[in-house]
Formats: C-alpha cells, sequence, structure tokens
C-alpha cells in the first residue's frame, strides 16, 4: 500500500511539474507528457485494484 501512495505521489508530482512548464513557457510539448502521465496513472490505479480484487476473490 505505501509503493502504490508514493507511486500515485510521483504521478502527481510530474503531472503537476509538466503543467507548470507548460504555463511558464507555452510549449505545447509539456501538455502530451502530462497527458500520457495521466494515462500510465489510470492504468496503474486499475491495474492495483485489479490486483486487489483478485486477491479478495482468492480468499
Amino acid at each position: 500500500m505505501l509503493f502504490a501512495r508514493g507511486l500515485a505521489l510521483l504521478f502527481l508530482a510530474g503531472i503537476f511539474a509538466c503543467v507548470a512548464a507548460y504555463l511558464i513557457t507555452g510549449n505545447r510539448r509539456f501538455v502530451g507528457w502530462a497527458v500520457l502521465l495521466v494515462k500510465l496513472a489510470l492504468a496503474a490505479g486499475l491495474l492495483f485494484f485489479a490486483v486487489l480484487t483478485l486477491e479478495r476473490l482468492a480468499i
């Protein structure tokens, strides 16, 4: 659980940094990176909850 929280914080920090970099520079490349990080964070979250669900069903 601690690993998942740390990973979530890293994703949030990365997304925040990309959005801040876009607002400072105006370079659209950072928006693409932020969108990619959001997609990866959603995939990681879905995988985490799928593992939790399978663990619950196995017991």
